[in-house]
């Protein structure tokens, strides 16, 4: 793959693998610039519990849990606290991401072959004593395989999307500085590792 990509990524973490998979799935070229060595593909999210936000889901159900959207929202605003004009694309994100909790994401990783615990745990309760601001019913789903097993089908893609010549992976290489002209990135400046 030349110096030249559609898309490039930094960081090959979970979002980061997400973003290049979705990405190559719609037939970009994409380039990931990670400053760990290949075996930390994944970063933190490989030594995670592997929890998952997920709203008014199957496990819930079972539970007798009775979760909304609008239940959700309230809870995220609540513990968010949205209250300045700087508060605008956190709120927008906040609003997305609860759209797809209650909606496409299980779905979505479900087909890709995750599985969660029948049991839901109540993480962000809102404080140490669970009397302020936060999740007012249970939501945290533990994958199973825990962290590993939610990047799993992610680090697969990529390495299909590898396979195909659509994913370049630089490892060892930092990004320090993103180019913009005219308000868009056009590109980065980094640093080159040692390995």
């Amino acid at each position: 793959m030349p110096d030249s990509t559609d898309v490039i990524v930094v960081g090959a973490g979970l979002a980061g693998l997400v973003a290049a998979t979705e990405l190559t799935n719609a037939g970009r070229h994409v380039r990931v610039l990670e400053q760990e060595p290949e075996q930390n593909l994944g970063g933190q999210a490989f030594w995670s519990f592997g929890g998952l936000f997920f709203v008014d889901s199957p496990e819930q159900r079972r539970m007798g849990v009775h979760d909304s959207h609008a239940l959700a929202l309230a809870d995220w605003m609540g513990t968010a606290a949205f209250d300045r004009p700087e508060d605008h694309w956190p709120r927008r994100w906040a609003e997305a991401y609860v759209d797809f909790a209650a909606g496409e994401k299980r779905a979505w990783l479900h087909a890709m072959g995750m599985r969660w615990f029948p049991v839901v745990g109540w993480a962000e309760r809102g404080g140490y004593g669970a009397i302020g601001h936060g999740n007012s019913v249970p939501r945290f789903h533990v994958t199973w395989g825990t962290g590993p097993g939610v990047l799993e089908p992610f680090v697969r893609r990529a390495r299909e999307a590898v396979a195909k010549g659509l994913l370049r992976f630089d490892f060892r290489h930092r990004v320090d500085e993103l180019i913009v002209e005219n308000g868009a990135v056009v590109g980065v400046r980094g640093t080159r590792l040692v390995d």
